[in-house]
């Protein structure tokens, strides 16, 4: 039996080239400003990872079913409603500083926001860097 393989992985497009394609100026302005905050937090480049979204360093993970992969370990996504940012240590821990981020939205693993001047940078900052940090101390 072949194992699935993940959709969504690294590759060598361009980042630059993608938010440089992002037609709406101020979802590029933002993502330009999350590329260069996830940048400088992970001390890691940004990375395509599938058609549409910019990922920061990767873990790999092995599920009890037996299925394994890599991902990226926090990212982000301009989406047409909202930008994602993808925190994939999800919400949970971090109750506080979600109460004090602004507008937002989540999912499992999903932040969406509108535009960055909606919310704190400086909580959402510290919010991207504990993820980073505890899926690194998780997977190395």
């Amino acid at each position: 039996m072949a194992k699935a393989q993940n959709k969504t992985t690294e590759n060598e497009a361009s980042v630059d080239s993608f938010l440089a394609s992002v037609s709406d100026q101020q979802k590029r302005s933002d993502c330009l400003a999350l590329k260069s905050m996830m940048e400088g937090i992970t001390g890691s480049p940004a990375k395509m990872w599938g058609a549409s979204i910019v990922g920061f360093g990767t873990y790999h993970y092995k599920y009890d079913s037996g299925r394994e992969g890599d991902f990226m370990k926090v990212g982000f996504s301009p989406r047409a409603q909202n930008v994602t940012v993808y925190i994939i240590a999800g919400f949970d821990r971090y109750e506080a500083l979600i109460n004090k981020l602004g507008k937002h939205k989540t999912g499992k693993s999903c932040l969406y926001i509108k535009k960055l001047e909606d919310i704190d940078l400086d909580v959402l900052e510290e919010l991207v860097k504990e993820s980073y940090n505890l899926m690194t101390e998780k997977y190395g």
